[in-house]
């Protein structure tokens, strides 16, 4: 389990600027690099995505409700709860039913799993809507029960970011990894690196962007030495990258937080990020961390040619730091006038230690009654849920020049009454520009508001419910709804958005039938072209998809992760993949680790379905039925083989999919 970080941290002493720490430098004039020019990370916010909530019932590998709760078997109650504050849910389209009472307002305490894509969408979405840049994704130690979910979540974000036109990038969190020096190069080489081969992945200086987090504390979950910590950065620089530490807030000045020594390795990152939260709570505390650590380790990093990207943080909901806005703003002022080249937010999706800026609970309205949550007008000051993303879009514009620089905090902590209370016009013309078997895809025509559309809210309309099936932003006025079921209705309207939170009426309905599909026993897989990570001898992956139980393919020995990819030739809808071995009782029974990815992509196509053992026995036909949780539109399938108790190579005669 990824452990929160404050931990750590809250029992470290802030000392002052007397310390030092191995052979740290003092900056002389005339010695500083020039700072990297804008880029993914440089003049950009970023915000720490965890990424790492998941409930009972919602697909993800883990099955359970990871990080809401204590006991992850038991559904989250007042008696069994992981959080600090409640999320705001109106904007997502599912919730998974909790324990606790229903909230102030009577509607159900529902919360949602970062697994579920349509949540990652929304964070996206909003980061977009608020001016928001970059996202670094969280990555604990990946070897053990979590990491098949922590690999979906990648992908996950990955494809939120291409959607809503965000930045992302892998932030390493090697907090209680004791064998990380190997096995953080081989999750990189075998897995992660893939995802810079994406338009969204963040690169700085043409390089993409990797965060190490923790190397330097002085604690028994980083028990790293500098020889191991110097080996990390430069192999990661040798890759090709652009490295940030996330590193004590004492890196400079030396004191509690920190090991002595380390000065070698903060200094080999191309990137400092120190880490703030657990040390201050206050505006007072802001001003002492800007004279104690800010100015002077800007000055440090200019000597030695470092970008610096310091922590604002929001503040602690239950802690009551908040002060309705003011303790992050002064931050934000902080910083900038200090003349930082980045600034990381910490976090966006922490409800655990209440350090959240995603939409949360406003009142008490919006918290279950039986749970003393906190909500964001804790202090008398009634803000609205977005308040801290509107807060951290502000502060963005600050940095880049965009707002001029300010101590006063220029966010209202709510838009309504003297602010933006008109919403959009209803869409127009709403109509259906084509089907398939699985998907209907929609246009209108744009809607208009005082200030201006931010985007549009796409629902399916089943009995007279209406359910939101997708969002769109950036100006698109376009939609395609996949995943349905082939010869059925379908009716929908659309909703336009602005950033006050105002939403206009429906557009006119309009109805479509999805085409009648291919027959659901049809192998739509038969003789169609496949790729491979590689393969043994004759056995190439042709041979999977050849209609002959007697040929197969199997990949290169004692090298998983391994895959094998088929072209359906279009986009069709795929709901059950079955895999077969040669009949032959010579293969004895064996199990293969198998997860499904499937899209329009055959670079890296989106996992639909996570690592799932397939036995295989002769005396049963030596088969195995994938059967995905719901019908998705792919015209590339790709299975990945990531064990084999049997042979150690990923081993398949045939891959057959069929629409049901």
């Amino acid at each position: 389990m990824g452990v929160s970080r404050r931990v750590f941290l809250q029992a470290a002493v802030a000392v002052g600027a007397a310390g030092a720490v191995g052979a740290t430098q003092t900056a002389t004039a005339g010695a500083a690099a020039a700072a990297s020019p804008p880029g993914d990370v440089v003049g950009k916010v970023t915000v720490g995505y965890q990424g790492w909530f998941a409930c009972i019932g919602d697909g993800a590998p883990i099955n359970g409700w990871w990080h809401w709760t204590q006991n992850w078997g038991q559904s989250p109650s007042p008696s069994n709860t992981g959080i600090k504050c409640w999320p705001d849910m109106r904007d997502y389209t599912h919730g998974y039913q909790t324990a606790y009472a229903n909230l102030g307002n009577g509607r159900p305490a529902t919360l949602f799993s970062s697994y579920d894509q349509q949540t990652v969408d929304t964070h996206f979405q909003w980061l977009q809507q608020y001016g928001i840049d970059t996202a670094a994704l969280q990555r604990f130690n990946p070897t053990g029960g979590e990491g098949p979910t922590r690999d979906a979540m990648a992908t996950k974000v990955r494809s939120a970011a291409e959607s809503h036109g965000r930045k992302f990038y892998i932030m390493y969190d090697v907090s209680g990894w004791t064998t990380m020096q190997s096995e953080i190069k081989t999750d990189w080489t075998s897995k992660m690196s893939a995802h810079t081969a994406s338009p969204a992945y963040a690169r700085q200086n043409g390089k993409p962007v990797v965060c190490i987090w923790g190397f330097g504390f002085n604690d028994n979950n980083h028990p790293f030495s500098t020889d191991a910590c110097l080996d990390v950065i430069n192999w990661f620089k040798s890759q090709g990258c652009y490295v940030i530490g996330g590193v004590p807030r004492e890196w400079r000045t030396g004191g509690a937080g920190t090991r002595t020594g380390y000065s070698d390795v903060y200094h080999a990152f191309n990137m400092i990020s120190p880490w703030m939260v657990g040390a201050i709570g206050n505006s007072g505390d802001s001003d002492n961390a800007y004279a104690t650590y800010t100015v002077g380790d800007q000055a440090d990093c200019d000597a030695h040619g470092i970008d610096y990207q310091p922590c604002v943080l929001p503040g602690d909901v239950s802690g009551r730091q908040r002060a309705h806005g003011d303790f992050m703003w002064r931050q934000f002022y902080n910083m900038v006038r200090a003349g930082v080249q980045g600034i990381y937010i910490s976090m966006f999706d922490e409800f655990n230690e209440g350090n959240q800026i995603a939409k949360t609970a406003e009142s008490q309205a919006w918290t279950p009654t039986n749970s003393g949550f906190l909500a964001l007008d804790e202090d008398g000051t009634a803000c609205s849920s977005d308040y801290y993303l509107r807060l951290t879009g502000d502060g963005g514009r600050m940095l880049k020049g965009q707002l001029a620089l300010t101590a006063t905090r220029p966010t209202q902590p709510m838009v309504s009454g003297g602010g933006d209370t008109s919403a959009p016009s209803a869409p127009g013309n709403l109509h259906v520009t084509g089907h398939t078997s699985a998907s209907i895809a929609l246009a209108w025509n744009a809607s208009t508001d005082n200030v201006g559309v931010t985007g549009y809210r796409v629902r399916r309309i089943t009995g007279g419910t209406a359910t939101v099936v997708g969002t769109v932003t950036g100006g698109a006025t376009a939609y395609t709804d996949s995943g349905l079921s082939p010869s059925t209705a379908y009716t929908y309207d659309v909703q336009a958005l602005d950033a006050a939170g105002n939403v206009s009426g429906p557009s006119g309905q309009v109805s479509a039938t999805t085409d009648a599909g291919s027959s659901p026993n049809t192998n739509l897989a038969l003789h169609r072209p496949t790729s491979e990570s590689s393969h043994t001898q004759v056995y190439g992956s042709g041979n999977a998809t050849d209609g002959d139980p007697n040929s197969y393919w199997e990949s290169a020995n004692n090298a998983f992760p391994q895959w094998l990819q088929v072209d359906l030739g279009s986009a069709l809808g795929v709901r059950r993949i079955v895999l077969t071995l040669p009949p032959a009782t010579a293969w004895a029974t064996r199990t293969q680790t198998v997860s499904v990815q499937a899209g329009a992509d055959g670079g890296n196509p989106p996992q639909v379905l996570g690592a799932t053992g397939c036995t295989f026995d002769p005396a049963s036909g030596n088969t195995a039925t994938l059967t995905l949780p719901a019908t998705v539109t792919a015209r590339y399938v790709r299975l990945t083989f990531t064990g084999n108790t049997g042979w150690p190579a990923g081993q398949l005669s045939e891959i057959q999919v069929y629409g049901a």
